[in-house]
Protein backbone atom coordinates (compact mmCIF):
# COMPACT_ATOMS: atom_id res chain seq x y z
CA UNK A 1 0.00 0.00 0.00
CA UNK A 2 1.55 3.49 -0.94
CA UNK A 3 0.41 6.19 0.96
CA UNK A 4 2.44 9.43 1.87
CA UNK A 5 4.84 10.04 4.68
CA UNK A 6 3.89 12.28 7.10
CA UNK A 7 6.41 14.67 8.47
CA UNK A 8 4.58 16.56 10.64
CA UNK A 9 1.79 15.83 13.99
CA UNK A 10 -1.74 17.04 13.92
CA UNK A 11 -1.46 18.69 16.88
CA UNK A 12 -3.09 21.95 18.41
CA UNK A 13 -5.58 23.28 21.04
CA UNK A 14 -6.76 26.85 19.61
CA UNK A 15 -9.92 26.97 18.34
CA UNK A 16 -8.84 27.63 14.65
CA UNK A 17 -7.09 24.70 14.62
CA UNK A 18 -9.85 22.86 16.22
CA UNK A 19 -12.58 23.84 13.53
CA UNK A 20 -10.26 23.09 10.65
CA UNK A 21 -10.61 19.33 12.39
CA UNK A 22 -14.21 19.08 12.98
CA UNK A 23 -14.22 20.46 9.01
CA UNK A 24 -12.12 17.93 7.76
CA UNK A 25 -13.73 15.08 9.72
CA UNK A 26 -17.80 15.92 8.48
CA UNK A 27 -16.31 15.78 4.28
CA UNK A 28 -14.23 12.57 5.28
CA UNK A 29 -16.86 9.82 4.80
CA UNK A 30 -18.52 11.77 1.90
CA UNK A 31 -16.89 9.81 -1.06
CA UNK A 32 -15.82 13.58 -2.92
CA UNK A 33 -12.81 15.30 -4.35
CA UNK A 34 -11.60 17.55 -1.57
CA UNK A 35 -9.14 20.69 -2.44
CA UNK A 36 -6.69 21.50 0.47
CA UNK A 37 -5.21 24.96 0.51
CA UNK A 38 -2.71 26.16 2.87
CA UNK A 39 0.79 27.86 2.67
CA UNK A 40 4.38 25.86 2.79
CA UNK A 41 4.17 23.69 5.69
CA UNK A 42 0.92 23.89 6.80
CA UNK A 43 0.27 20.05 6.95
CA UNK A 44 -1.40 19.18 3.34
CA UNK A 45 -0.23 16.47 3.37
CA UNK A 46 -1.31 15.35 6.95
CA UNK A 47 -4.65 16.45 6.81
CA UNK A 48 -4.82 14.70 3.25
CA UNK A 49 -3.66 11.26 4.88
CA UNK A 50 -6.38 12.22 7.35
CA UNK A 51 -9.15 12.22 5.16
CA UNK A 52 -8.22 9.30 3.97
CA UNK A 53 -7.85 7.16 6.84
CA UNK A 54 -11.01 8.89 8.47
CA UNK A 55 -12.97 7.88 5.48
CA UNK A 56 -14.68 4.54 4.06
CA UNK A 57 -11.78 3.73 2.22
CA UNK A 58 -9.18 3.75 5.07
CA UNK A 59 -8.29 -0.29 3.91
CA UNK A 60 -7.55 0.96 0.59
CA UNK A 61 -4.09 2.48 -0.60
CA UNK A 62 -3.21 6.10 -0.20
CA UNK A 63 -0.82 7.00 -3.29
CA UNK A 64 0.79 10.55 -3.68
CA UNK A 65 2.58 12.79 -6.31
CA UNK A 66 3.94 15.58 -6.10
CA UNK A 67 3.13 17.26 -9.55
CA UNK A 68 5.35 20.15 -9.40
CA UNK A 69 8.26 17.99 -9.32
CA UNK A 70 7.98 16.41 -12.67
CA UNK A 71 8.07 17.50 -16.59
CA UNK A 72 4.65 17.44 -18.27
CA UNK A 73 5.83 14.43 -20.90
CA UNK A 74 6.97 12.32 -17.16
CA UNK A 75 3.41 13.92 -15.32
CA UNK A 76 1.60 12.08 -17.91
CA UNK A 77 3.13 8.80 -17.92
CA UNK A 78 3.88 8.63 -13.65
CA UNK A 79 -0.37 9.12 -13.65
CA UNK A 80 -1.67 7.14 -16.01
CA UNK A 81 1.09 4.45 -16.69
CA UNK A 82 2.71 3.23 -20.20
CA UNK A 83 2.35 1.01 -22.71
CA UNK A 84 5.75 -1.53 -23.94
CA UNK A 85 6.88 0.71 -26.36
CA UNK A 86 5.06 3.55 -25.69
CA UNK A 87 8.37 5.83 -26.13
CA UNK A 88 12.30 5.47 -25.81
CA UNK A 89 13.04 3.30 -22.96
CA UNK A 90 9.43 1.79 -21.42
CA UNK A 91 10.79 -1.69 -21.65
CA UNK A 92 7.13 -3.15 -20.26
CA UNK A 93 4.31 -1.72 -19.53
CA UNK A 94 3.67 0.05 -16.42
CA UNK A 95 0.96 1.31 -14.64
CA UNK A 96 0.10 4.53 -13.17
CA UNK A 97 -0.61 6.27 -9.85
CA UNK A 98 -4.48 6.56 -10.97
CA UNK A 99 -4.35 2.39 -11.18
CA UNK A 100 -1.85 2.33 -8.26
CA UNK A 101 -4.58 3.84 -6.06
CA UNK A 102 -7.77 1.87 -7.48
CA UNK A 103 -10.30 1.34 -4.46
CA UNK A 104 -8.21 4.21 -2.23
CA UNK A 105 -7.46 7.77 -2.53
CA UNK A 106 -4.60 9.84 -4.28
CA UNK A 107 -3.36 12.69 -3.17
CA UNK A 108 -2.66 15.16 -5.72
CA UNK A 109 -0.05 17.82 -4.36
CA UNK A 110 0.86 21.13 -5.95
CA UNK A 111 -1.81 20.76 -8.27
CA UNK A 112 -1.76 24.30 -9.47
CA UNK A 113 1.35 23.25 -11.47
CA UNK A 114 -0.30 20.47 -13.78
CA UNK A 115 0.09 21.94 -17.55
CA UNK A 116 -3.43 22.07 -19.17
CA UNK A 117 -2.99 19.20 -21.81
CA UNK A 118 -2.77 16.62 -18.21
CA UNK A 119 -5.35 18.55 -16.82
CA UNK A 120 -7.90 17.57 -19.73
CA UNK A 121 -7.17 13.61 -19.07
CA UNK A 122 -7.49 14.15 -14.74
CA UNK A 123 -10.89 16.16 -15.94
CA UNK A 124 -11.92 12.98 -17.64
CA UNK A 125 -10.98 10.39 -15.05
CA UNK A 126 -12.77 12.46 -12.57
CA UNK A 127 -15.61 12.78 -14.47
CA UNK A 128 -16.13 9.08 -15.57
CA UNK A 129 -13.49 7.39 -14.35
CA UNK A 130 -11.63 6.00 -17.06
CA UNK A 131 -8.39 6.79 -18.88
CA UNK A 132 -6.44 4.98 -21.65
CA UNK A 133 -2.49 4.60 -20.82
CA UNK A 134 0.29 6.21 -22.40
CA UNK A 135 0.54 4.46 -26.00
CA UNK A 136 -2.53 2.67 -25.73
CA UNK A 137 -6.06 3.02 -27.13
CA UNK A 138 -7.77 0.39 -24.40
CA UNK A 139 -10.15 1.95 -21.79
CA UNK A 140 -8.98 1.63 -18.16
CA UNK A 141 -11.90 2.09 -15.55
CA UNK A 142 -10.69 2.94 -12.04
CA UNK A 143 -12.08 3.93 -8.67
CA UNK A 144 -10.01 6.13 -6.84
CA UNK A 145 -11.21 9.65 -4.90
CA UNK A 146 -8.83 12.35 -5.76
CA UNK A 147 -7.91 14.96 -2.97
CA UNK A 148 -5.78 17.91 -4.48
CA UNK A 149 -3.93 20.34 -2.69
CA UNK A 150 -2.17 23.75 -3.71
CA UNK A 151 -0.55 26.98 -2.12
CA UNK A 152 -1.66 28.50 -5.82
CA UNK A 153 -4.78 30.81 -6.36
CA UNK A 154 -6.14 28.84 -8.87
CA UNK A 155 -9.03 30.97 -9.02
CA UNK A 156 -6.55 33.27 -10.36
CA UNK A 157 -5.06 30.77 -12.88
CA UNK A 158 -7.87 29.87 -14.38
CA UNK A 159 -8.73 33.73 -15.28
CA UNK A 160 -5.38 33.70 -16.67
CA UNK A 161 -6.04 30.34 -18.86
CA UNK A 162 -3.80 28.71 -16.40
CA UNK A 163 -6.28 25.95 -15.01
CA UNK A 164 -9.37 24.42 -16.39
CA UNK A 165 -12.50 25.89 -14.73
CA UNK A 166 -14.49 22.36 -15.17
CA UNK A 167 -11.50 20.51 -13.19
CA UNK A 168 -11.56 22.77 -10.65
CA UNK A 169 -15.61 22.88 -10.24
CA UNK A 170 -14.86 19.30 -9.95
CA UNK A 171 -12.50 19.06 -7.29
CA UNK A 172 -13.67 21.64 -5.21
CA UNK A 173 -16.67 19.43 -3.99
CA UNK A 174 -15.27 20.97 -0.55
CA UNK A 175 -12.71 23.64 0.01
CA UNK A 176 -10.49 23.28 3.14
CA UNK A 177 -8.18 26.02 4.29
CA UNK A 178 -5.18 25.18 6.22
CA UNK A 179 -4.70 28.21 8.81
CA UNK A 180 -1.51 29.54 8.68
CA UNK A 181 0.83 28.67 12.60
CA UNK A 182 0.50 32.74 13.02
CA UNK A 183 -3.00 32.06 13.10
CA UNK A 184 -2.94 29.49 16.13
CA UNK A 185 -0.22 31.32 18.14
CA UNK A 186 -1.76 29.10 21.01
CA UNK A 187 -0.46 25.99 19.80
CA UNK A 188 3.26 27.12 18.77
CA UNK A 189 4.32 25.71 22.18
CA UNK A 190 2.26 22.84 22.54
CA UNK A 191 3.89 21.86 19.12
CA UNK A 192 8.06 23.09 19.92
CA UNK A 193 7.66 20.83 23.52
CA UNK A 194 6.21 17.77 21.40
CA UNK A 195 9.11 18.25 18.84
CA UNK A 196 11.59 19.18 21.64
CA UNK A 197 10.90 15.80 23.34
CA UNK A 198 10.86 13.78 20.28
CA UNK A 199 14.50 15.10 19.67
CA UNK A 200 15.98 14.71 23.24
CA UNK A 201 14.77 10.92 23.25
CA UNK A 202 16.02 10.25 19.42
CA UNK A 203 19.49 12.03 21.18
CA UNK A 204 19.24 9.58 24.16
CA UNK A 205 18.33 12.51 26.60
CA UNK A 206 16.92 11.23 30.06
CA UNK A 207 15.50 14.18 31.01
CA UNK A 208 13.37 16.45 28.78
CA UNK A 209 14.07 19.46 27.26
CA UNK A 210 12.73 22.74 28.92
CA UNK A 211 12.52 26.13 26.65
CA UNK A 212 14.01 29.44 28.79
CA UNK A 213 11.65 32.10 28.99
CA UNK A 214 13.67 34.32 26.42
CA UNK A 215 13.08 31.11 24.16
CA UNK A 216 9.38 31.04 24.61
CA UNK A 217 8.93 34.40 23.84
CA UNK A 218 10.98 34.48 20.90
CA UNK A 219 8.78 31.61 19.48
CA UNK A 220 5.65 32.99 20.33
CA UNK A 221 6.41 36.24 19.05
CA UNK A 222 8.17 35.39 15.43
CA UNK A 223 5.93 34.94 12.12
CA UNK A 224 6.63 31.61 10.96
CA UNK A 225 6.49 31.77 7.20
CA UNK A 226 7.53 28.21 7.27
CA UNK A 227 4.81 26.98 9.58
CA UNK A 228 4.83 24.02 11.25
CA UNK A 229 7.71 22.73 9.03
CA UNK A 230 9.50 26.03 9.80
CA UNK A 231 8.67 25.16 13.82
CA UNK A 232 9.88 22.00 13.91
CA UNK A 233 13.45 22.43 12.48
CA UNK A 234 13.84 25.24 14.58
CA UNK A 235 12.96 23.46 18.00
CA UNK A 236 14.84 20.14 16.76
CA UNK A 237 17.91 22.14 15.42
CA UNK A 238 17.30 24.14 19.36
CA UNK A 239 17.75 20.87 21.09
CA UNK A 240 20.55 18.99 19.77
CA UNK A 241 22.82 22.41 19.70
CA UNK A 242 22.11 22.52 22.93
CA UNK A 243 24.61 21.96 26.15
CA UNK A 244 21.80 21.17 28.81
CA UNK A 245 17.82 20.51 28.94
CA UNK A 246 17.28 24.08 29.47
CA UNK A 247 16.75 25.48 26.06
CA UNK A 248 17.61 29.19 25.81
CA UNK A 249 19.04 30.00 22.16
CA UNK A 250 16.84 29.90 19.29
CA UNK A 251 18.62 30.35 15.94
CA UNK A 252 15.42 30.90 13.27
CA UNK A 253 17.88 31.44 10.35
CA UNK A 254 20.76 28.49 9.84
CA UNK A 255 22.26 30.68 6.88
CA UNK A 256 23.26 33.62 8.66
CA UNK A 257 27.34 32.89 8.77
CA UNK A 258 28.74 33.24 12.74
CA UNK A 259 31.55 35.03 11.09
CA UNK A 260 30.31 37.67 9.25
CA UNK A 261 29.80 41.22 11.06
CA UNK A 262 27.06 43.45 9.52
CA UNK A 263 27.94 47.10 9.45
CA UNK A 264 25.75 49.53 7.82
CA UNK A 265 26.88 51.20 4.58
CA UNK A 266 28.11 54.49 4.89
CA UNK A 267 25.36 56.95 5.32
CA UNK A 268 23.13 54.53 6.47
CA UNK A 269 22.60 55.49 10.09
CA UNK A 270 22.31 59.10 9.13
CA UNK A 271 19.42 58.28 6.62
CA UNK A 272 17.92 56.07 9.18
CA UNK A 273 17.93 58.99 11.55
CA UNK A 274 16.56 61.42 9.56
CA UNK A 275 13.80 59.52 8.25
CA UNK A 276 12.74 58.16 11.34
CA UNK A 277 13.81 61.62 13.76
CA UNK A 278 15.25 60.58 17.20
CA UNK A 279 14.10 57.24 18.67
CA UNK A 280 14.58 58.78 21.84
CA UNK A 281 12.80 61.76 21.38
CA UNK A 282 9.51 60.95 23.00
CA UNK A 283 11.40 59.95 26.27
CA UNK A 284 12.39 63.52 27.15
CA UNK A 285 9.28 64.76 28.69
CA UNK A 286 9.05 61.42 30.78
CA UNK A 287 10.03 61.56 34.26
CA UNK A 288 13.84 61.05 34.62
CA UNK A 289 13.58 57.69 36.32
CA UNK A 290 10.34 56.30 33.51
CA UNK A 291 12.10 57.58 31.02
CA UNK A 292 15.72 55.56 31.90
CA UNK A 293 13.46 52.43 32.81
CA UNK A 294 11.63 52.33 28.91
CA UNK A 295 15.40 53.41 27.47
CA UNK A 296 16.54 50.41 29.03
CA UNK A 297 13.38 48.24 28.04
CA UNK A 298 14.02 49.45 24.13
CA UNK A 299 17.98 48.73 24.09
CA UNK A 300 17.14 45.15 25.20
CA UNK A 301 14.40 44.24 22.87
CA UNK A 302 16.55 45.55 20.31
CA UNK A 303 19.77 43.75 21.30
CA UNK A 304 17.81 40.73 21.44
CA UNK A 305 16.21 40.93 18.16
CA UNK A 306 19.79 41.96 16.62
CA UNK A 307 21.13 38.78 18.14
CA UNK A 308 18.43 36.75 16.82
CA UNK A 309 17.48 35.88 20.29
CA UNK A 310 20.94 34.83 21.49
CA UNK A 311 21.13 36.78 24.70
CA UNK A 312 25.13 36.08 25.63
CA UNK A 313 25.06 37.79 21.75
CA UNK A 314 22.80 40.26 23.14
CA UNK A 315 24.73 41.21 26.59
CA UNK A 316 28.04 41.82 24.37
CA UNK A 317 25.79 44.25 21.79
CA UNK A 318 24.73 46.13 24.78
CA UNK A 319 28.37 46.06 26.27
CA UNK A 320 27.03 43.97 29.67
CA UNK A 321 28.04 40.63 31.03
CA UNK A 322 26.06 37.88 30.53
CA UNK A 323 25.49 38.13 34.30
CA UNK A 324 24.52 41.67 34.35
CA UNK A 325 22.27 41.04 31.31
CA UNK A 326 20.37 38.44 33.01
CA UNK A 327 19.39 40.47 35.57
CA UNK A 328 18.43 42.73 33.35
CA UNK A 329 15.91 40.54 31.61
CA UNK A 330 14.82 39.28 34.59
CA UNK A 331 13.62 43.10 35.47
CA UNK A 332 12.06 42.81 31.99
CA UNK A 333 10.43 39.78 31.82
CA UNK A 334 9.12 40.88 35.91
CA UNK A 335 7.90 43.84 34.91
CA UNK A 336 6.19 42.49 31.56
CA UNK A 337 4.49 39.89 33.72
Amino acid sequence: MEKPVGTMEALGHSEIFLEFQERLSRVAPVDRPVLLLGERGTGKELAASRLHYLSRRWQGPLVALNCAALASSLLESELFGYEKGAFTGAAQRRAGKFEAADGGTLFLDEIGDIPMEVQEKILRVVEYSVFERVGSSKTVEVDVRIIAATNADLVSLVKRGKFKRDLLDRLSFEVLFLPALRERKEDILLLANHFAARMAFELGWETMPQFAGSAVAALKSYSWPGNVRELKNVVERAVYRSDSPRIADIVFDPFISPYEERHPAHGEKEARTESEGSPTADLLDRPLKEAIWELKVRMLERSLEQAKYNQKKAATILGLTYHQFRGLYRQYRKAEG
